[in-house]
């Protein structure tokens, strides 16, 4: 295997992470079944950030890795989401926001690479969004209940400011959109 592969399979591993998370959360819904599942989600989370080191580290940059690396993050956090749901661990009014940011920001970047090459990097409430998300879903995984609803609430504040900030850093794209004053 090629360095250059790595970050890509980093990714591609990731994503498979997912089915097995939501099979552990839908078969056992215990503790011991959480931790596993926690445990599985801590792993997936760090290959997020390994991926990308090393892609960068090795400048192995690819437009696979591009497109499919913030994908996994999403398909991951997203996933385990809405598992927290079914599980009574998160209210649904807080998914449904993470989520529709999420989706909302992803068309975005899509509409600023169609219109002009641009590449939406992460800035860092973006950062500070994704980290408070992963904290806040492994810690009411391990049923530390008050500190992973406080950080789910850091999340959602950071999730709407960072949408916020993303559609306001492009507002150009939609100039005359709505009609010209």
């Amino acid at each position: 295997m090629k360095k250059e592969q790595i970050p890509n399979l980093l990714t591609i591993g990731r994503i498979l992470f997912i089915p097995i998370f939501i099979f552990i959360l839908t078969v056992g819904n215990s503790i011991e079944s959480h931790m596993v599942a926690a445990i599985i989600f801590a792993v997936a989370s760090i290959t997020d950030y390994l991926d990308g080191y090393l892609a960068r580290k090795w400048n192995v940059v690819s437009n696979f890795g591009k497109f499919a690396d913030p994908m996994a993050d999403k398909l991951l956090v997203m996933s385990a989401f809405i598992m927290l749901i079914e599980l009574g661990m998160a209210p649904a009014w807080i998914v449904a926001v993470i989520i529709c940011r999420e989706l909302a920001v992803t068309g975005l970047r899509l509409l600023l690479v169609e219109t002009g090459g641009t590449v939406l990097a992460a800035a860092m409430p973006g950062k500070i969004k994704t980290f408070s998300q992963m904290f806040a879903i492994l810690f009411l995984l391990l049923h530390w209940t008050l500190l992973g609803q406080v950080l789910l609430y850091v999340a959602l504040f950071f999730t709407i400011y960072s949408g916020y900030d993303y559609f306001k850093g492009s507002a150009y794209v939609f100039k005359g959109t709505f009609g010209s004053k």
